[in-house]
């Protein structure tokens, strides 16, 4: 998944606003104890952060 589609779909989820404060502020254990946004940086898989983000925020499986 490219990081534009990953960006859009935490948008859909969550709302624009949302998803942005998510990806800079919430930390994730599933995640190493980083926010998507270190994540990210640190060179995970955008499909790895979206499932992670999924399962903390328990996501419907139709929108996974």
């Amino acid at each position: 998944m490219r990081h534009t589609a990953f960006r859009q779909r935490m948008a859909e989820e969550f709302g624009r606003v949302r998803a942005e404060m998510l990806a800079q502020d919430h930390v994730f254990s599933s995640l190493g104890g980083r926010t998507v946004d270190q994540a990210l940086e640190a060179g995970a898989s955008t499909k790895e952060v979206w499932q992670a983000v999924c399962e903390a925020f328990e996501v419907p499986t139709e929108r996974r």
